[in-house]
């Protein structure tokens, strides 16, 4: 956390509410998710000015799979779209765009626009805009179990070292390695749950819940997330 301002160096958010959003108005789910993109857009742009130097979005999760086939085929389109309208405004912006999550389920068309806007914008330093797509933080664990087992498997003179291994040393093995854990997660719509998202990195995060739908949730609905952050004393276990 950069301590002199009180701003969280990882903020991470739970976008939730597109359907409710759109029911209340008379509209298809889809329309919630539409709407959205304008949220994404401008509360990247206020972490952005902010000093945020990360932000991670959990725009869909390994459960989302289970919904309407259509309303799945959507969220699919629309996201490469929305890559490839945004890449402009990461560019602007120096903002490194990053895609976390079982990406072997994801489309083509869609893993072809993740990696060309990866590459497009990896050498931007001012923030890293991280997209969880198809992602949960139990499956991430797993996934991470099983990496250290074949890595077993085939080094099995490693065992002592695995054996001895710490939390730091199993950071590594996540998806995430190599991001800090959020300092801060947001969850909009009013629901009080991580819902299986980054389990293990969470595990000192402040969270801050709110009952703003997601496409109500703009710039001014992020700064407060923010200004009620920098009220939190955060002790780690330790006694101050």
């Amino acid at each position: 956390m950069n301590e002199e301002k009180k701003i969280p160096v990882h903020v991470a958010m739970i976008m939730d509410g597109n359907g409710r959003w759109a029911r209340e108005r008379g509209e298809e789910r889809i329309r919630g998710h539409v709407e959205g993109v304008e949220s994404v857009r401008a509360c990247t742009e206020a972490a952005v000015e902010a000093g945020v130097r990360y932000l991670s979005l959990f725009a869909f999760s390994e459960e989302n799979w289970n919904r309407p086939e259509p309303e799945v085929l959507f969220l699919m389109e629309m996201m490469v779209k929305s890559i490839s309208n945004e890449l402009p405004v990461l560019m602007k912006n120096r903002v490194r765009f990053v895609v976390l999550g079982n990406r072997a389920r994801l489309g083509d068309s869609l893993n072809s626009a993740i990696d060309e806007c990866m590459e497009q914008t990896r050498e931007n330093d001012r923030m890293t805009l991280i997209i969880f797509l198809s992602y949960s933080g139990k499956w991430d664990i797993l996934q991470a179990a099983k990496r250290l087992a074949v890595e077993l498997s085939e080094n099995p003179d490693r065992m002592e070292s695995i054996m001895s291994m710490e939390v730091g040393d199993f950071d590594g093995y996540l998806v995430t390695s190599g991001i800090p854990d959020p300092d801060l997660i947001v969850r909009t719509s009013g629901e009080k749950r991580i819902s299986n998202y980054m389990l293990w990195q969470s595990a000192y995060s402040e969270f801050f819940f709110t009952d703003t739908l997601w496409p109500d949730f703009r710039k001014e609905q992020f700064m407060a997330a923010l200004d009620d952050y920098a009220k939190r004393d955060r002790r780690y276990g330790k006694v101050k």
